[in-house]
């Protein structure tokens, strides 16, 4: 790396802490879940009561979801990029707390059973 490069990198570096501090933003999640959002898409639907919601929503439900929203509530599922599995007629969704396991979780599955198989019953009893 060039001086002049260094020197302009040292200088945007003491321009961006001296112009703003890093601040914390405080929220209630206890559980993190991403689930893939190309997955979701491409099902439209299929999950919560009658089969007319998409699986973020049906988990959020799922959760306690009139506890709170976005940073209140107790549980954060999060859309993602894909994540290169594609199963046929499922989701995928990963626990934030338990990275190595991700799961697949077909169409019309109960929501107990996706809770249960993503390790959020038990981290919700604790919580309680």
């Amino acid at each position: 790396m060039s001086k002049a490069r260094v020197g302009r990198l040292k200088r945007n570096e003491a321009r961006v802490s001296m112009d703003r501090p890093i601040k914390r933003v405080r929220a209630d999640w206890n559980d993190v879940v991403l689930v893939c959002r190309k997955c979701s898409r491409k099902l439209d639907g299929g999950f919560g009561k009658g089969g007319g919601q998409s699986f973020a929503k049906a988990l959020r439900k799922a959760s306690g979801g009139g506890k709170g929203k976005d940073r209140k509530a107790p549980l954060a599922v999060i859309e993602v990029d894909c994540f290169d599995v594609c199963p046929k007629g499922a989701v995928v969704a990963v626990n934030a707390s338990r990275p190595r396991e991700w799961v697949v979780v077909p169409r019309g599955a109960t929501m107990e059973a996706a809770v249960a198989r993503l390790g959020l019953a038990a981290n919700d009893a604790e919580a309680a």
